[in-house]
């Protein structure tokens, strides 16, 4: 559906919330084996927020929908449905995505949540993008929440340096493309996974494993292998599937987990870092949120203007792997 007059989800707004709380690397080094070099040197993190007790995925993600609307110039009574990407739901069930729409004072359209992990905003962009093309809706938050904070073993210095709490959302708006496919919009989406790989991001907990608690677990050598490996595949494979190549790319918006495999796939990629949204460093990893956190930022500073093509990708638990392309 890349011809002209084909229905494309068009980026309408952007809108991210941070808890105020931030933590230092020497706050961590405070009681943990570590030091702010160390953390800095294998991760490119400084810092991370860390939402107050009480506060839930589903409360970062309504302030961060609430400013995306802002943003898009909407109020929530235009609102069809919610995508949220979470893996730190509020609880089991309902979906938090509800949670959100009744805090938004939402009472009509859709509302579910997508777990993929750290792809989670990828997979939630793509499954709107296809409810969009499809006429389940015309307008459709896509929603990243996550207070990972609740799934830290915080006497584990190789896991929990590493994450931050934080939301991040967009508004999709069905549009239609120009001449030959041109115009702004989402161009394409490209989701994988290989659950072959479960074991080396997970959280060891869960209903039928060891209660609703659980920490988070990783062999970081071996994600780190794939992560430059798949994630440069995946946006070589979105950039063939649309015809162009990597110098048509303005700006990359990674999923903000490591600074060295953001390095690594902007290298491969032969792009200037000077062309790449990072916030890794203020933010640490958000999961599901990074993306569209950085989205955000990148919007409120002026670097993103119409026109412009911006790829977007991640990886994470399961693992899973996507990326996603879109004309501004």
């Amino acid at each position: 559906m890349r011809g002209e007059g084909a229905v494309r989800s068009v980026l309408a707004g952007v809108g991210g919330y941070l808890p105020p709380a931030v933590v230092t690397n020497d706050d961590l080094a405070a009681r943990l084996d570590t030091s702010d070099a160390w953390i800095v040197e294998r991760t490119g993190i400084r810092e991370r927020r860390i939402a107050a007790e009480g506060v839930l995925a589903s409360d970062l993600g309504a302030e961060a929908a609430r400013a995306a609307l802002a943003d898009a110039g909407l109020g929530p009574e235009a609102v069809d449905g919610i995508v949220l990407a979470t893996s730190t739901p509020d609880q089991t069930y309902p979906a938090t995505a509800v949670r959100i729409q009744a805090k938004l004072g939402i009472r009509r359209g859709f509302a579910f949540d997508v777990a993929a992990v750290c792809t989670g905003f990828i997979y939630a962009l793509a499954v709107a993008d296809a409810m969009i093309r499809t006429g389940h809706g015309s307008t459709v938050l896509v929603v990243g929440a996550e207070v990972n904070s609740r799934i830290l073993d915080w006497t584990d210095r190789a896991t929990c340096v590493l994450f931050g709490d934080g939301a991040g959302a967009v508004v999709l708006r069905a549009g239609e493309a120009g001449p030959g496919g041109s115009g702004p919009g989402l161009l394409s989406t490209h989701l994988h996974a290989d659950g072959s790989y479960a074991d080396l991001l997970y959280v060891d907990g869960g209903p039928g494993v060891s209660g609703t608690s659980g920490h988070v677990r990783m062999n970081g050598r071996e994600v780190f292998r794939h992560a430059v490996a798949k994630l440069s595949a995946v946006v070589d494979e979105a950039l063939a599937a649309n015809g162009l190549d990597h110098a048509a790319v303005d700006w990359l918006v990674p999923h903000q987990a490591n600074l060295r495999i953001i390095e690594a796939v902007a290298k491969k990629l032969r792009l200037p870092m000077e062309r790449v949204v990072v916030t890794v460093d203020r933010h640490a990893n958000t999961s599901g949120a990074s993306i569209p956190l950085a989205l955000a930022e990148a919007k409120a500073d002026g670097r993103l203007k119409p026109g412009q093509l911006v790829l977007m990708e991640a990886i994470g638990g399961g693992l899973t792997w996507g990326a996603a392309l879109l004309r501004l």
